[in-house]
C-alpha cells in the first residue's frame, strides 16, 4: 500500500471520528438543554441521555438544573413612613422553561441573575413602600415574602422561563447617617425608663420603711404593755406569797427580812449610818449578849 493511499484512508478515519464525536452529545441528570438549528430552537426541553444531531447544523446549549441562589446586593427602599432601610436579602430559583430561558437570557447565568435581580429589586421596593416600619421589621415580614415570592414567580416564568421558589430577606438595617441619631434617641428613651423605674422604686421602699417603723412601734408598744402586765402579775403573785409568808409566822418573818437588810447595809464597809440607839432597825440586835 503506498504512502498517498495509507494519507488518505487516515484522513478519512479522522474525519469519520470527528464526525461521530460531533453527532452525539450527552445531557446528565443535573442539566437542561436546547437544540439549535443554525440558530433557532429545533428541541425546548431535550431529555436527560444519549442523542444525536447534525454537525454544523445543530447546536446544543446546556443549562443548570439545580436550584440555584441569587444574592442580591443590600438595597435601599423607603417605607410607607418615607424612612429608608437597607434591605439585604436572596432569591432561590430554577429553570423550568429552557427555550423561553435561552430565548431571555441566551443561556447565560449572570446574565438571568441580572434580569432576575432588577425584578426582584422593584418587587421588594413596592412592598417595603406599602409598609411601615414596624410591619416589616417584625409582624408582617412573613407575608410580605409570600407576596413577593408569588410574585414575582408569575413574572419569571412568564418572561425569563424561571421558577421563583423562595425569597428571603437576611438583613434590615437603617441607613448609616440615621442609626447613631435612632441609638441616640433609643438610649435616650431607655435613660428617661430607668429614671421612672428608680423613681418608683425608691417611692415603694419609703412606704415599705415607713411600714415597717410603723409595725416596729405598734409591736414594741404591744410588747412594753405585755410585759408591764406580766411584771404587774409577777408583782402581785409575789406580794401575795410574801403575805402569806407573813401571816404564817410574822415574828420569824420579821427576822428574816431583818436580816436581810443588815446584810445589805452592812455590805460595803465604807458606807455610814446614822441611827438612834434606840432605832427600831437593831430591834432584833437588842436582845442579844455575848456568849461567855
Amino acid at each position: 500500500m503506498s504512502a498517498s493511499r495509507l494519507n488518505l484512508i487516515v484522513a478519512v478515519l479522522v474525519v469519520v471520528f470527528l464526525v461521530i464525536s460531533n453527532s452525539i452529545y450527552i445531557v446528565n441528570e443535573r442539566e437542561r438543554a436546547v437544540l439549535l438549528k443554525f440558530g433557532e430552537v429545533v428541541d425546548s426541553d431535550v431529555e436527560p441521555g444519549l442523542h444525536f444531531k447534525l454537525p454544523i447544523v445543530n447546536d446544543v446549549k446546556r443549562f443548570e438544573a439545580r436550584l440555584m441562589t441569587l444574592d442580591a446586593r443590600p438595597q435601599r427602599y423607603l417605607t410607607a413612613e418615607k424612612k429608608g432601610l437597607i434591605v439585604d436579602s436572596y432569591v432561590k430559583w430554577r429553570v423550568v422553561n429552557t427555550g423561553q430561558y435561552y430565548t431571555a437570557t441566551g443561556g447565560d447565568e449572570l446574565e438571568a441573575n441580572r434580569l432576575l435581580s432588577s425584578r426582584a429589586d422593584n418587587g421588594l421596593r413596592n412592598k417595603f413602600g406599602e409598609r411601615t416600619v414596624r410591619e416589616v421589621v417584625s409582624g408582617e415580614r412573613d407575608e410580605l415574602m409570600a407576596e413577593i415570592t408569588k410574585e414575582l414567580n408569575a413574572i419569571a416564568s412568564e418572561e425569563l422561563g424561571i421558577e421563583i421558589l423562595d425569597v428571603r430577606v437576611k438583613a434590615v438595617d437603617l441607613p448609616p447617617e440615621v442609626s447613631s441619631a435612632v441609638y441616640s434617641r433609643m438610649a435616650s428613651e431607655r435613660e428617661r425608663e430607668a429614671r421612672e423605674l428608680r423613681s418608683q422604686g425608691r417611692e415603694l421602699a419609703e412606704g415599705i420603711e415607713a411600714d415597717a417603723d410603723r409595725q416596729k412601734t405598734i409591736i414594741e408598744a404591744e410588747a412594753y404593755r405585755k410585759a408591764q402586765a406580766i411584771r404587774g402579775e409577777g408583782d402581785a403573785s409575789a406580794a401575795e406569797i410574801y403575805a402569806q409568808a407573813f401571816n404564817l409566822d410574822a415574828e420569824f418573818y420579821a427576822f428574816y427580812r431583818s436580816m436581810s437588810a443588815y446584810r445589805q447595809a452592812f455590805a460595803n464597809k465604807d458606807d455610814m449610818l446614822v441611827l438612834e440607839p434606840d432605832s427600831e432597825f437593831f430591834r432584833f440586835l437588842k436582845g442579844s449578849s455575848p456568849t461567855n
